[in-house]
């Protein structure tokens, strides 16, 4: 009989953040009941994912790990899970969410909220300066000289963006800015869709000394579109290549502002001793664009471009206490990545003097996985056969409901794999089950347990959605289909073109009163340079 599964307290979870210990505190709820309430450095790791994320995201098998949901019993198997891909110190938090609350914890809402509360602590304390979208729009229309920066990832500023602005995801700022904006008198203001990333692009800015004057636009996106204005779709501007003179002088002022910031230094000969050390967690990230990556790399290394990840440190990086390296082919993303995430209390190295010969690896970044499980295929073309015959067949379907709606088999449901069983409750009883999603890896974890709970043929689609498609079978799009609830995603207001006002105000609101939770709260570390 296996052992009961451990648990930490509160208390004692609070003492490993305070005393900077390594520690996973892991919300395995889906992202939007995550979204609502948790701890401040509960990253959110869906349990119908464990086996994608864990390896890559917990990289020692023996780290302190706490999972927790809300009651709803996922923590349990999510504790399971992980205890049979390996890892030995897996414990469940007393009370979950209610326990944490009733403990004198403090809950907060929404998504990579310690990068967005230090965002607002760095505005606070450094008086990062601002215009108001009606300010930026008057300079606008009298042909003032300014330049507008979009500091969000392209796909973002594609679909909504300020007008005349230019796409610099967060990190090449300090690289690229000189050559958007070469007059010294040019006003420069940054932009994202709310507020981190342009208060943290602004001050990257500042804090790198480049002499034009510089802002953030006051609320971002958010705050323009309550001003009544207009923003524009589509756009494709995007930064150019910059001179090796501009480089040099980037790099820098880089890295004097990673050396005030107490970011430390490695070597590729650090990088070989960390992979062996088996009693500290280090993450490797390549922080350049994704073009650059797969052009060349250091073997190991993880593509998570610098911006992103001061936004998004949970979401790769859930182990607090972990060691973080960097890495670039030019000194200046690195070092600025890496004098925030030191200021938001991880110690972070930057590889240095690393020849462009060992940037050798090329292509796309591959997840460490688990064996596949042993399951049926069918291919696709044989699944439609089946359609058209009319095989009793029930196709379900676990990609991420946004792909979804955006395109799926006919006929498919939507269902979330932490939701399997209540989901087979909701429908009809069916000969045969064909499990997909993007591209089969989630469906395949799922099959096994789809084979446990009923008494039916029970397949895997071959390479999933995407064979489906390349084979140019039709797909339908929309909620046709909803086994499960669409809770896998938070929707955030401050993406997309039609959310309520309401919303969008309630968001501001919420980020104003970061600062205060972080006072209460008392785990975070942070210290602004």
């Amino acid at each position: 009989m296996p052992g009961k599964t451990a648990t930490r307290t509160y208390a004692e979870v609070r003492a490993a953040l305070l005393e900077r210990r390594e520690i996973a505190l892991l919300d395995v709820r889906e992202e939007d009941p995550h979204a609502q309430a948790h701890p401040l450095f509960a990253a959110n790791f869906p349990l119908a994912r464990i086996e994608l994320d864990a390896y890559a995201k917990l990289p020692r098998r023996d780290v302190s790990i706490v999972v927790l949901d809300d009651g709803e019993g996922l923590a349990e198997t999510a504790a399971a899970r992980l205890v049979a891909l390996g890892y030995t110190d897996v414990a469940v938090l007393a009370g979950g969410v209610a326990g944490w609350r009733e403990a004198g914890g403090e809950l907060f809402r929404d998504v990579n909220v310690p990068s967005k509360a230090f965002g607002e602590l760095v505005e606070v304390e450094r008086h990062t300066p601002s215009l108001a979208a009606e300010e930026v729009r008057a300079l606008l229309d009298r042909n003032a000289d300014v330049v507008i920066v979009d500091a969000r990832r392209f796909d973002e500023y594609h679909t909504m963006s300020i007008p005349t602005a230019t796409s610099v995801p967060g990190a090449e700022l300090v690289l690229r800015i000189a050559e958007l904006a070469p007059d010294p008198t040019t006003q420069v203001i940054v932009n994202c869709a709310g507020r981190t990333r342009s208060i943290i692009g602004t001050q990257s800015l500042v804090n790198a000394g480049i002499p034009n004057p510089v802002a953030a636009l006051r609320n971002g996106t958010i705050g323009w579109t309550l001003a009544g204005l207009a923003l524009e779709r589509g756009q494709e501007r995007r930064f150019g290549e910059v001179s090796e003179a501009t480089r040099a002088r980037a790099a820098q002022v880089a890295r004097a502002v990673a050396d005030r910031a107490g970011v430390q230094r490695a070597t590729l000969a650090d990088v070989d001793r960390w992979r062996s050390q088996r009693d500290r967690s280090t993450y490797f990230f390549d922080v350049r664009t994704p073009e650059e990556y797969e052009s060349g790399h250091l073997p190991g290394f993880r593509p998570v471009a610098g911006g992103q990840l001061v936004q998004e440190t949970e979401m790769v990086a859930p182990v607090r206490g972990a060691r973080i390296a960097l890495a670039d082919d030019d000194g200046v993303r690195a070092n600025m990545t890496a004098s925030w995430l030191a200021q938001m209390g991880w110690v972070v190295h930057v590889v240095d003097d690393v020849p462009a010969v060992d940037f050798r690896e090329q292509g796309p970044w591959r997840a460490p996985l688990p064996s596949l499980p042993r399951i049926r295929r069918i291919l696709p073309e044989t699944l439609a056969r089946w359609q058209v015959a009319g095989e009793d067949v029930a196709v379900l379907d676990f990609s991420p409901s946004a792909q979804y709606r955006k395109g799926h088999i006919p006929g498919a449901y939507f269902v979330l794999r932490s939701q399997l069983a209540d989901a087979l409750q909701a429908l009809p009883r069916h000969q045969h089950y064909i499990l997909t999603c993007d591209d089969g890896l989630l469906a395949s974890f799922a099959a096994p347990e789809l084979d446990a709970l009923v008494e039916a043929g029970v397949w895997l689609l071959d390479a999933g959605n995407r064979a489906w498609s390349a084979a140019a079978l039709s797909l339908e799009s929309g909620e046709t289909r909803l086994a499960s609830p669409t809770i896998d995603r938070y929707r955030r207001p401050y993406e997309g073109t039609d959310n309520p006002r309401e919303a969008m105000q309630g968001y501001l609101d919420w980020e104003f009163g970061l600062v205060a939770q972080l006072a209460r709260d008392g785990t975070h570390g942070f210290r602004v340079i």
